[in-house]
């Protein structure tokens, strides 16, 4: 088979696990200068599955492509890192407050432009929403078919890949037509480390506005090294409407978010016999916690 095109969506997200009183901003989008930025895990996974089809297909290329503010280049570099060929950035204020909707849309237009893909691989779902709508969304957007909860991609056939899928209670494999849409659980392998060598040749990688900050010397290895370019695409780079991105095109809004965390009072320690397990379930039945 002939070398594989291969777009991997990616996010940069918001660590949940650190989540704040300013996490939130007045008009309901999150703050997301208050929080750390991370590679979105399942997008992880999602970049893996890629790099192991290209390792079985010589010839295939892995593109990344990510819609955030200047910063999520780092997700960018951390693919080329990792075995990725390029990638795109979609970064705009007009994208600024997209929910999944207006998300899927910018993403979708995006890859219309890029046009040539076989085969489009996202995370399940991205921590910071946890709502896994965006790939499937993306395939609808575009026309195409998609799998999803997929753990492995076993075979590739002509025109079609063969898929395991990891469904709540058990397994089952797959064959669906390309190109495609595939989104990826977190069961799924971790994506291997950074390679040593990959970081040294696309460390110096910069998105257009990271360089107009850059030296002389820094343009001159650019301009002798065209892979240090990262693409970055604005609304005017891409064919759509400006009324279905960014909150604009956003039904849904955000009201609050809250850090819950529970405090040594709620905790309860049981005795470790018959006695203390009967008094435990009878203070969740009572409580309605149970029954």
């Amino acid at each position: 088979m002939k070398g594989l095109k291969i777009i991997v969506l990616a996010k940069q997200v918001p660590d949940t696990r650190n989540v704040g009183k300013d996490a939130m901003k007045a008009d309901g989008t999150v703050n997301r200068a208050a929080l750390p930025a991370i590679f979105n895990p399942e997008d992880l996974n999602a970049l893996e599955q890629a790099l192991r089809l290209k390792d079985k297909f010589p010839g295939s290329t892995v593109t990344l492509l990510t819609m955030g503010p200047g910063r999520a280049a780092e997700i960018i570099r951390e693919g080329l890192y990792r075995g990725a060929d390029n990638g795109y950035l979609l970064t705009d204020r007009a994208f600024a407050g997209a929910d999944t909707l207006a998300t899927s849309y910018a993403i979708s237009c995006a890859i219309r432009k890029i046009k040539d893909f076989d085969i489009i691989i996202a995370g399940r779902q991205a921590i910071d929403g946890d709502t896994a709508q965006v790939g499937p969304q993306v395939a609808e957007k575009l026309g195409i078919p998609q799998v999803t909860y997929a753990e492995d991609v076993l075979e590739l056939k002509n025109k079609s890949v063969v898929i395991k899928r990891r469904l709540e209670r058990g397994v089952e494999t797959v064959e669906c037509p390309m190109p495609c849409v595939i989104t990826v659980n977190g069961s799924a392998p971790d994506c291997r480390p950074r390679n040593a060598k990959a970081v040294m040749k696309y460390k110096h990688s910069r998105t257009q506005t990271e360089r107009q900050e850059a030296s002389e010397d820094y343009i001159n290895l650019v301009n002798e090294r065209p892979y240090l370019n990262i693409a970055e695409w604005s609304v005017n780079d891409i064919e759509s409407d400006i009324n279905q991105l960014g909150l604009s095109g956003s039904p849904t809004k955000v009201k609050k978010i809250e850090n819950v965390v529970f405090q040594a009072k709620e905790a309860k320690v049981i005795s470790a016999d018959d006695n203390g397990i009967d008094e435990l379930m009878k203070e969740l039945i009572t409580n309605h916690t149970l029954g």
